[in-house]
């Protein structure tokens, strides 16, 4: 039996972020609507997957997921047990905005079966959430940091942005302060980026915010990972850092190149060598589900050789090339690209070990330059 892992989109937020380019709306009208078609979606899949496949990890993003209340949250999970086999241990991630976060709430959460949550701060400094049109200050994040620890959530990650406009290496460690002080045991750290149609976007083009180079960008980047490291905040993705025992078991499905199944609106997924995505537009969404139970577009075959380079990808910006595995894809591969793998080792960007290629501090901040020395 194989496992997966399910990704839903709740696409509902109280306003668009200035950097955010997910798929979010900001009217709720629609909440009973999208929960109806997801439930019809699930129904959907289950027919198809249901032999073949168990449920191992369940992540809510979005949006705001916690905009939903635990009463729907449950439902969802509950649907999705019923018409799904379920392995015994399950993850389930809640992502979550401090400001739509109560203790009373996160008590509630508490018992509907998630068991990980992941809270949005992306910066304790009131200013640059300000900047940023977060709903949120930082005292109440690091209350409701507290207060999740305190109802019974052990397993806890937050989220925090570095090289923001004016930031200094100064006010990014005393960020990074204050997160490894709480009860977290997981934190994902993201490098601004300028993303085509956002707010932001719009701002760095008429000149009124100026980016720091990628020079600063890399300097700040490593900087996270020795800090982090030498707090036990082990780093095994580009981005996220845990504490033994706690890497976010969703994420590595992605990055291990393991099959997963997005439900709701603009969601994408991989299942048994097909990529699809589904309609982005909840209306367009709902639409497709009521007509033809899904709501797939892009449906795609992917090659072996899309396989082997994604495959060489995720493995790079994670854990590493598991090479007892790249078999699957070529068995010449490794032969082909040797002496490119001793020269980028000798000049310590990546180590060889028994059976994995992993980048070093050094060679993690330029992957994508790394990736593209590989032959195929």
């Amino acid at each position: 039996m194989k496992t997966f892992a399910v990704y839903i989109h709740v696409p509902f937020c109280h306003h668009k972020c200035i950097y955010c380019d997910f798929y979010s709306i900001i009217k709720f009208d629609g909440i009973e609507d999208y929960i109806n078609s997801l439930l019809n979606e699930i129904d959907y899949y289950s027919t198809k997957y249901r032999d073949e496949y168990s449920i191992k990890t369940i992540f809510f993003g979005g949006g705001t997921p916690s905009i939903l209340s635990a009463e729907q949250l449950e439902g969802i999970i509950n649907h999705l047990k019923h018409k799904f086999q379920y392995e015994k241990e399950v993850e389930i991630t809640l992502e979550a905005n401090p400001g739509t976060l109560s203790k009373e709430k996160l008590e509630t959460l508490n018992k509907t079966g998630i068991n990980r949550i992941s809270i949005g701060v992306q910066s304790f400094d009131d200013n640059d959430l300000e900047y940023l049109t977060r709903i949120h200050k930082a005292a109440q994040a690091v209350e409701m940091i507290k207060n999740a620890k305190d109802s019974g959530f052990n397993n806890i990650s937050l989220d925090l942005i570095f090289n923001l406009p004016k930031q200094t290496k100064e006010k990014w460690i005393k960020n990074l302060d204050i997160a490894v002080s709480l009860p977290i045991n997981h934190i994902s750290c993201y490098s601004l980026i300028v993303e085509p149609g956002t707010i932001l976007n719009k701002q760095v083009l008429d000149g009124k915010v100026k980016i720091n180079d990628d020079d600063y960008d890399a300097d700040l980047y490593e900087l996270t990972i020795e800090y982090l490291n030498k707090k036990e905040f082990f780093q095994y993705e580009v981005s996220n850092f845990s504490k033994d025992g706690f890497q976010c078991l969703h994420n590595k499905y992605y990055w291990e190149y393991k099959d997963y199944l997005g439900l709701g609106p603009s969601s994408h997924s991989f299942m048994s060598g097909y990529r699809w995505n589904n309609y982005t537009a909840l209306s367009l969404y709902n639409k497709q589900i009521n007509n033809n139970g899904q709501a797939a577009i892009n449906l795609e075959k992917l090659t072996d050789k899309q396989k082997l380079e994604e495959f060489v990808l995720m493995g790079l910006r994670s854990t590493g090339i598991d090479l007892t595995r790249i078999f699957e894809f070529d068995n010449k591969w490794f032969a082909k690209n040797e002496k490119i793998i001793k020269l980028l080792e000798n000049e310590e960007y990546l180590v060889v070990e028994k059976s994995k290629i992993k980048l070093t501090t050094k060679g993690y901040s330029l992957c994508d330059e790394i990736l593209l020395k590989f032959n195929y």
